[in-house]
């Protein structure tokens, strides 16, 4: 088994020291998937849903959440995030959302872009949790990451 790399030689939470890494240009991507009611689904594509666009919101909130992932998640190095996309879909049974992340640094970025996505789909959830009492997340997950 491998050292876990957030626990120091006591067994204590640790936040890795990335300093000595070479700055590289890296990215992620990462989806997850809301389930939706049919008549949820109508509501969201004629614009009914009394909260706002239920959308063009969720990608908002997906950024938003983005850049405020190392204040989220206690470990997480703190990034300057060169690109951040969120792009949520309506699909027949709910709403797909796909997240991109960017930056040059020294550490990855796959928590962004999961945070994005993760909180992206809870945006859908609390807009449509009047209509819908049988949403479900599922499917949150890193697709792919890359260092250049």
């Amino acid at each position: 088994m491998s050292k876990l790399s957030h626990i120091n030689s006591d067994g204590k939470a640790n936040m890795v020291d990335v300093g000595d890494k070479p700055q590289q240009v890296r990215t992620a991507v990462a989806s997850g998937f809301i389930q939706l009611e049919k008549e949820t689904i109508r509501l969201i594509n004629e614009s009914l849903i009394k909260k706002g666009d239920v959308i063009t919101i969720a990608e908002i909130a997906g950024i938003q959440a983005a850049k405020e992932t190392s204040r989220l998640i206690p470990l997480c190095h703190p990034l300057q995030l060169t690109k951040v996309e969120v792009k949520a879909t309506v699909k027949t049974n709910g709403v797909e959302v796909v997240s991109m992340t960017k930056c040059i640094g020294q550490t990855g970025v796959e928590m962004e872009a999961l945070t994005a996505v993760n909180i992206a789909l809870l945006t859908i959830y609390d807009m449509c949790k009047a209509v819908d009492k049988q949403m479900t997340m599922s499917n949150i997950k890193l697709i792919s990451k890359e260092k250049i």
